[in-house]
């Protein structure tokens, strides 16, 4: 017995150091990646005591206000493209959530959709921005949504891009990432095991237009994710259980709402666009055939024009 006791002791111990050796990665350094990710745009906000939120607050200063929530563990940059095609006609806000990053994680591991919420309330009362555009993507989404929910005076028009919060959701396939985040049991050493290869696989697993995908993105959301205390919060936010919406709920929401959608989401899939298109009141809908789950960045032509165009006809500046 001993010595079978010895044997499988042997074995974990070879198999932990295997482990290490393949996916060991310390965090990043914040000063090295506030170098690298921060651009003249760049602020950085303090909400609460101990959480400053990394912004961005570009486009044209005097036009309707537009404010982009990306989706779990991306950050602002997802939103680039569109802030390249849609900045001459609109004052465009993007932020990192607590936990993404270079804003990092909050200092009450707040994961909640109550905290998100409260989060972005606050960040648009520092900035003075009375009513704005609110556009969600994945997570984004669900804080989107929720936060027109919570706020609807403020919310002037609302887009749900491959938004969470759908019920009966199953995945066709969970990108690589996701699924380790989403074991408990694995979640204390995927702080500290983040191999680049698994994060290479959850993109192009979540991406299906391949001609976005390079290395300067891979490594953007490896070394983001590595930024310290963002793969803990990961953890802790897959933890949070996330409560469904429901018709009755989403009657709430009046407030002019597209809904966009990639044809071939793994993560979230098409039928939830049909989902949100009967919940919301006079929801628009459109889907784009051949693409993934994050169409600003797949199809950034497509994607910004069908939304300049859904606000020219339904936007109401504050």
């Amino acid at each position: 017995m001993n010595r079978v006791i010895k044997w499988t002791l042997g074995l974990l111990l070879v198999a932990v150091a295997g482990l290490f050796l393949w996916g060991y990665a310390p965090d990043t350094d914040p000063a090295a990646m506030r170098a690298k990710y921060a651009s003249a745009a760049s602020r950085f906000i303090e909400v609460e005591s101990g959480l400053k939120v990394h912004v961005r607050d570009e486009g044209k200063r005097d036009g309707p206000v537009l404010v982009l929530v990306h989706g779990s563990s991306s950050s602002l940059h997802t939103w680039e493209p569109w802030v390249k095609r849609l900045g001459d006609r609109y004052r465009i806000i993007s932020f990192d959530q607590s936990g993404h990053g270079l804003t990092g994680p909050h200092p009450r591991h707040d994961y909640s959709a109550t905290g998100y919420v409260k989060t972005l309330d606050t960040l648009m009362t520092k900035l003075g921005v009375a009513g704005f555009t609110l556009a969600g993507n994945s997570m984004g989404g669900w804080v989107a949504w929720n936060y027109a929910l919570a706020h609807p005076d403020r919310v002037s028009a609302l887009a749900l891009i491959d938004a969470s919060g759908a019920p009966d959701v199953t995945p066709t396939a969970l990108p690589i990432g996701f699924r380790l985040a989403n074991m408990p049991a694995l979640r204390p050493v995927m702080r500290v095991i983040t191999p680049r290869s698994v994060i290479a696989t959850s993109v192009h697993q979540t991406m299906s237009k391949r001609e976005p995908i390079n290395d300067a993105m891979i490594d953007r959301y490896w070394e983001l994710i590595r930024y310290p205390g963002n793969r803990e919060a990961t953890g802790l936010r897959s933890a949070v259980k996330r409560v469904a919406s429901d018709p009755d709920q989403m009657k709430g929401l009046t407030m002019p709402t597209l809904i966009m959608w990639g044809a071939e989401d793994q993560l979230i899939p098409v039928a939830s666009a049909s989902w949100f298109a009967a919940a919301i009141p006079g929801a628009k809908t459109v889907i784009y055939p051949g693409v993934g789950h994050i169409p600003m960045e797949e199809i950034p032509d497509q994607s910004a024009s069908d939304l300049a165009a859904f606000l020219g006809a339904s936007f109401k500046t504050p």
